[in-house]
Formats: structure tokens, sequence, C-alpha cells
């Protein structure tokens, strides 16, 4: 009886240890889905960084859906190849490649300019791009904050009429959940043209956090600024992605990365789920400038709905970008 005993301990134990992981594999890895059956025909959506990673997934899933989608990247050669990887994919022809250098606010300036010529509409823009390395924009500023926010400032500025022509609309701005982990001092961004300084691991993915902080901080006061123009806009935290980001690391963080990445990260396929809710989901209109995670809206801590500090970064971002 002992001994049946001690193998029925045994095998609830097992089923447990099962059980948990299953709910953490389901929360943390493989995460909530987007449920909208939307459809897209005869709509335009812009993509940025969507020649890697859950970019080009989101690309994907909004081709399949009948959208023509502008993969806005940096690299010429990368993009191309990626407008035939999402065409095959997606089995749709209305896929097109623009070239985009968030690092460039010329570039970004460029970029508006022949879209606003040569497309008629645009009814969804996708801020996905991102880096996590250290480095200076053509312009003089810190490499993440130059791509993560302000080159996404100056672009969804530009092209703020042509959604609100095609109103209602959608912006939707790729941000992380290391946003909790970020602080904005102005006096060093003026100092340094940066929200940080330092080369190590750790300074890097300080700056990186400051950034995505700044993601969600810009989405608050955009909202509050695009009332009444049924343009809404969303930051969200996409999941810990088993991405192309994980580039710009070191070759020893890189290995180190690896096996945890392949147990515990989410693929690119689940990875793009929230971006999609926050791109189609019926209903959330109300929900405009909130954060996202897990296709669920999230509370976030004061400092990333804090009015003053919202408000500030917009007025500097509009100085450094040259829109005031």
């Amino acid at each position: 009886m002992l001994c049946f005993t001690l193998k029925m301990s045994e095998l609830l134990l097992i089923a447990g240890v099962v059980i948990g992981v299953l709910m953490i594999f389901r929360t943390y890895v493989s995460g909530a889905r987007c449920k909208s059956k939307e459809k897209l025909h005869g709509k335009t959506v812009v993509v940025t960084g969507s020649n890697t990673g859950i970019g080009r997934a989101t690309a994907v899933d909004l081709a399949r859906r009948g959208a023509r989608v502008i993969l806005a990247c940096r690299n010429q050669t990368r993009g191309v190849t990626a407008v035939a990887l999402v065409q095959r994919e997606s089995g749709s022809k209305n896929v097109v490649y623009m070239h985009l250098d968030l690092a460039s606010l010329k570039s970004v300036r460029s970029f508006t300019e022949t879209f606003l010529k040569t497309e008629r509409r645009l009814d969804i823009l996708i801020n996905n791009a991102g880096v996590f390395m250290q480095g200076t924009t053509e312009d003089g500023l810190g490499l993440m904050f130059g791509i993560n926010h302000l080159g996404h400032f100056l672009l969804t500025n530009l092209l703020l009429d042509r959604l609100k022509e095609c109103a209602p609309s959608r912006i939707v701005n790729v941000s992380s959940c290391l946003h909790n982990y970020g602080n904005l001092d102005f006096d060093t961004l003026r100092q340094h043209k940066e929200f940080g300084v330092g080369e190590s691991f750790w300074d890097v993915y300080r700056i990186y956090s400051h950034s995505k902080l700044c993601n969600v901080l810009f989405t608050h006061e955009l909202a509050k600024r695009l009332q009444g123009t049924h343009v809404t806009c969303y930051s969200l935290h996409p999941g810990i992605i088993n991405s192309d980001i994980n580039r710009n690391m070191n070759k020893m963080s890189r290995r180190l990365l690896k096996p945890v990445a392949a147990l515990f990260f989410k693929d690119v396929e689940a990875g793009d789920q929230t971006t999609l809710h926050c791109a189609l989901q019926e209903g959330i209109e109300a929900l405009s400038g909130k954060y996202f995670s897990n296709c669920d809206v999230q509370k976030v801590k004061a400092k990333a709905q804090d009015d003053a500090v919202a408000k500030k970064l917009w007025e500097v971002s509009e100085t450094l970008s040259g829109l005031s």
C-alpha cells in the first residue's frame, strides 16, 4: 500500500509539474491569439522593420486579409527579398517595398513624401522597427532613441493627415515590457542626445528600456491629440520574442541566450498576435492610448502615463525632428 501511495504521489507531482509548465507556456511562450476575422480589401498598411522577425510575420497576416502592405525597411536587398517571401506566404501580390531608414530624419521625410505622392490611402500604421545596440544616427542622436522613438515620432506625424482622411484608422507602436525599467532624464538627453550612456550590456539594456518607455508615453500623448479624429493608437508588448533583434548582441550573449530563447521565448508568429489585435480588433477604440500585452489591455506604472513627462517628450521630439 505504501509503495502504491508513493507512486500515486509521484504521478500527482509529475502531473502538477506538467500542468504548470503548460500554463507557463500558454501565458508566456504561446500567448493569446488575435481573434479578429477582419478583412482588409481596399485598405493600405505600412509596417516598419518588416523585412524580418515579427514585422514580417505581421505583414504576412495583413496581406492574407487582403490589405495592400508596404514593407518600410532600411536595407533594399533584404526588403525586396522580404517582399517575395511575404507574397509567397500570404498568396497576395499586393505587397511592395519602400525604403525607410529610421536612423535618418531626411530618409523619413523622403519616405513620407514618396508615400503621399504614390499611395492614396493609409489605414493602419505599424511602428514595429527597433534596435538593441549602441551607435549614432545620421543626425547625431543615440541610435536607440533615434530609431526606436524619434524616427517613428516624425514618421507618424508626417502621415497623420492621410490617416485622418482615411479614418477610422489606427496607429500601433510596438514597445516592450522593459519600458517598466526606463526613466527619462531630459538633462542627459540634452547633453548626450540619448537617454543614457555606456557600452556594457547593462548600459545598452537600460537605454533600450528608456526608448521603450518613450513608445508608451508617445502613444499616451498622441491619443489625447487625436481625440475626435477617429484615428486611434495603441502601444504594446509583443512578448519575449526569439527574433532577429538579438543579432545586435555580442557572440557570447547570443550563445548564452540561444537555449533559453528556444525553450521560453515566443516565435515570431506568436509574437505578432498583440500587434494584430491592436491593429484589427473591433471595439477597442475607447482604449486609444492604452498599453496592451497578450491581446489585452494592461495597467501601467505612473511613469508610463505621466501627462507632464509625455507632453515634454512630445515637445522635445518636435524640436529634435524639426517639426517645430
